[in-house]
């Protein structure tokens, strides 16, 4: 006697509701993956590594591309140069000179990074405005001016030290 998830499996599988097939169709694969069990289905893609892929670009051809593909048995110098770039793109999907083309993709890079810059220059001056107490008054000129004169009266470090650069008979910073 059969158990009932094996009777279960066994008509959903049938159903097409459960198997590898069905979920690669729910997952967006369906036109994607090898129906061989072992991948052995060739692809096609375009790499300027490999230039000839396994198999042709377009597998179903108009009645116009079969027309040209029974041309093409012939005489060559009869082929118009269209009909030999149409040829060739039945057979393959762009030139090297496509694949070689460079990407405009450092445009939004570029952009990207110039949006985040702007953005945190945003961030600190909001910072600096609303978030950042003011400024203490020792960071004022004048502050400093008098702490420096201070320091120079009590002579501090007059050996090698702050004091030992100013001349205390001329008023003024030794040369």
């Amino acid at each position: 006697m059969m158990s009932l998830r094996v009777m279960r499996s066994s008509l959903l599988s049938r159903v097409k509701l459960l198997g590898a097939t069905s979920v690669r169709a729910a997952h967006g694969h369906e036109g994607h993956v090898s129906h061989h069990p072992d991948g052995s289905e060739p692809l096609y893609y375009d790499h300027r590594a490999f230039p000839l892929p396994d198999i042709l670009f377009r597998k179903e051809l108009s009645s116009h591309q079969t027309a040209l593909k029974e041309k093409e048995k012939g005489a060559w110098k009869q082929l118009s140069q269209e009909d030999k770039i149409a040829l060739y793109r039945i057979k393959f999907d762009q030139s090297y000179a496509e694949m070689n083309k460079p990407s405009n993709e450092w445009k939004t890079v570029f952009g990207g990074i110039f949006i985040l810059f702007g953005i945190t220059g945003f961030v600190v001056w909001w910072q600096s405005m609303y978030v950042y107490p003011a400024k203490p008054h020792t960071l004022d000129d004048e502050w400093k001016a008098m702490q420096m004169q201070r320091m120079l009266d009590m002579h501090i470090g007059p050996i090698q030290g702050f004091s030992s650069k100013w001349d205390y008979e001329k008023n003024e910073w030794k040369k």
